[in-house]
C-alpha cells in the first residue's frame, strides 16, 4: 500500500512551496489544514492566506503568476468558482495567447455534496471549460495526481484541477474494466469512477468502465474507443458537474468517434439544499444500473 492521495497532495505542495512558489487561498492552515493535504507550514514558507472576498482572490493570484512564479490557488469549494473564476478565465486563459505572456497557476478546486448547500456543493469543473487557455483535469489517484502536476510544471499553461474529498483517502490505482463486445461501456469523471468501478459486479448486463483524468484536452485512448464500437448499446458519460454542459460535449465527441449512442448521467439539474432529501449527489451504482437498464 503506498501513500493516500492526500498525502501526495501535500508532499507536491511542501516540494513546490521550497522552488520559491506560493500557496493561496483562505483558512489553508486552520484545523485539518484542508482535509490534511496543506503542509504545516508557515507564511515565510510561501503560504498566503487570502481575506473571504472570493472575487478578488484570482487577481491576486492571476498578479503572482505574472511575476514569473508558478502559484497553487486553492479553492475549499467548487461552487466558489463561480466568484473566482472571471479574472482567471479572462486573463490567465488569454495571457500567452494574446500577449505571448504565459500565466500558469495550479489551480486546485475542491469537489463534495452532501449537506453542504446551494453554492458550495458538487464538481463545477464546466465553468472553466468554456474558456481556452485552461487545461482541466480530474486527477482521483496518487499517480493521476502527480501526472497532472507534471505536465503543469513541464508546460506554461494554467491548469484546473478538479479534486474531491472523498479521493483523499484513495491508495491504490484504479484500473479499467474491459468486456469483449459490451453491452454498454461507461466513462467516468471526477468522483463517479468509485460507483461506476462497481457497475460490473451489479448487473448481468457487460459493462467496460474507463475512468478518465483528462477532462481538457480529451484523451480517451483509442482501444477505449474501439471497445464503445463493438458494443451492443453504446456508452454514458459520468460526471459530477451538470448534465447541461461539458458532459454532453463529451458525449457528442465520442459519438462522432465511435458512431455509436452515448448518453450522460451526472447530477440532477436542481439546486442542492442542506437537508439529506435535499442533496444533489452524483450517480450511485444503483442509479447507473437503473439508467442501464432503461437504455437496452
Amino acid at each position: 500500500m503506498g501513500k493516500a492521495l492526500r498525502e501526495v497532495i501535500k508532499d507536491i505542495t511542501r516540494d513546490h512551496l521550497k522552488l520559491g512558489n506560493q500557496l493561496f487561498g483562505q483558512c489553508l492552515t486552520a484545523v485539518g489544514w484542508v482535509n490534511g493535504t496543506v503542509p504545516e507550514l508557515s507564511e515565510d514558507d510561501g503560504i498566503v492566506e487570502l481575506s473571504m472576498a472570493d472575487v478578488m482572490a484570482g487577481g491576486i493570484v492571476v498578479g503572482a503568476a505574472l511575476t514569473g512564479k508558478r502559484p497553487i490557488y486553492l479553492v475549499r469549494y467548487q461552487g466558489f468558482q463561480w466568484f473566482n473564476a472571471p479574472i482567471i478565465a479572462n486573463y490567465a486563459g488569454k495571457s500567452k495567447d494574446l500577449w505571448d505572456v504565459p500565466c500558469p497557476i495550479f489551480i486546485r478546486s475542491i469537489g463534495m455534496e452532501g449537506g453542504i448547500g446551494p453554492v458550495g456543493s458538487s464538481s463545477h469543473h464546466g465553468i472553466f471549460y468554456r474558456m481556452p487557455g485552461i487545461k482541466i483535469a480530474s486527477p482521483m489517484t496518487p499517480e493521476e495526481y502527480k501526472s497532472v502536476y507534471s505536465e503543469f510544471m513541464s508546460g506554461t499553461d494554467t491548469v484546473y484541477v478538479s479534486e474531491h474529498r472523498l479521493s483523499y483517502s484513495v491508495e491504490d490505482e484504479t484500473p479499467s474494466i474491459t468486456q469483449d463486445n459490451p453491452d454498454f461501456v461507461l466513462f467516468p469523471f471526477s468522483v463517479t469512477r468509485f460507483e461506476a468501478l462497481k457497475v460490473p459486479a451489479a448487473t448481468p448486463l457487460k459493462v467496460s468502465v474507463y475512468p478518465q483524468t483528462w477532462i481538457n484536452p480529451l484523451r480517451i485512448k483509442e482501444s477505449e474507443i474501439e471497445n464503445l464500437k463493438a458494443s451492443k448499446y453504446g456508452g454514458v458519460v459520468l460526471d459530477n458537474d451538470y448534465p447541461n454542459g461539458i458532459a454532453k460535449q463529451i458525449a457528442y465527441e465520442l459519438m462522432h468517434r465511435s458512431g455509436k449512442p452515448v448518453s450522460v448521467l451526472c447530477i440532477d439539474e436542481k439546486t442542492a439544499g442542506f437537508q439529506p432529501h435535499n442533496d444533489n449527489l452524483p450517480p450511485s451504482c444503483e442509479k447507473i444500473v437503473t439508467f442501464l437498464n432503461s437504455l437496452n
